[in-house]
């Protein structure tokens, strides 16, 4: 039996997207009761993915303009990034292009991303305000390495989201450590 591979996934996207309730669902298979606003959190999950045991660190943003300076340091070591916005949302949905997309692409331009489109459920209510065609083109636009819908509500696609993440972050190629040199 092989050694267990850890990898962390961050988790960001605005406030109320459903962050902490896709983490929640997933490590405690129970949805939380009230919203408390996170403002860093820290999950463990473990998943069996293409035949490689892996442990997922699981890290929670805070999407509140608030914590902007204090976010970028829980990026350290990212083997993907989740982003998130949610399908009744159409702020949340526009600001992975103005704020999140860029923020990523400055502190961690070379990890992947996983696109995650949250709160499906409010399809069926007719309360949803961004299509899939919308975030087929948004995870172009991004080059994300996946697109992923899901409703920690009703638990669809929650074992699809963090699949695929571990796949990006298998399937990213490692940085050469560069060695000091003297001349």
């Amino acid at each position: 039996m092989g050694t267990k591979k850890t990898i962390k996934i961050t988790v960001v996207g605005d406030g109320m997207v459903g962050k902490t309730c896709l983490l929640y669902v997933y490590t405690k298979n129970e949805f939380p009761e009230e919203y408390v606003p996170t403002v860093f959190d820290n999950y463990v999950g473990y998943i069996t993915v293409d035949g490689v045991e892996v442990e997922m660190a699981l890290w929670d943003t805070a999407g509140q303009e608030d914590y902007e300076r204090l976010r970028p340091l829980s990026y350290n070591s990212t083997g993907c990034f989740l982003v998130c916005y949610s399908v009744g949302s159409r702020s949340s949905y526009e600001n992975v292009v103005h704020k999140w997309y860029p923020e990523l692409n400055h502190f961690s331009s070379s990890v992947p991303i996983v696109l995650v489109a949250t709160k499906t459920d409010l399809r069926a209510s007719g309360k949803a305000v961004v299509t899939t065609q919308e975030g087929k083109k948004l995870k172009k636009k991004i080059r994300a390495a996946r697109l992923v819908e899901c409703s920690a509500l009703e638990r669809v696609n929650m074992n699809e989201v963090f699949e695929e993440a571990v796949r990006a972050a298998l399937r990213k190629k490692p940085v050469p450590k560069r060695s000091c040199q003297y001349l």
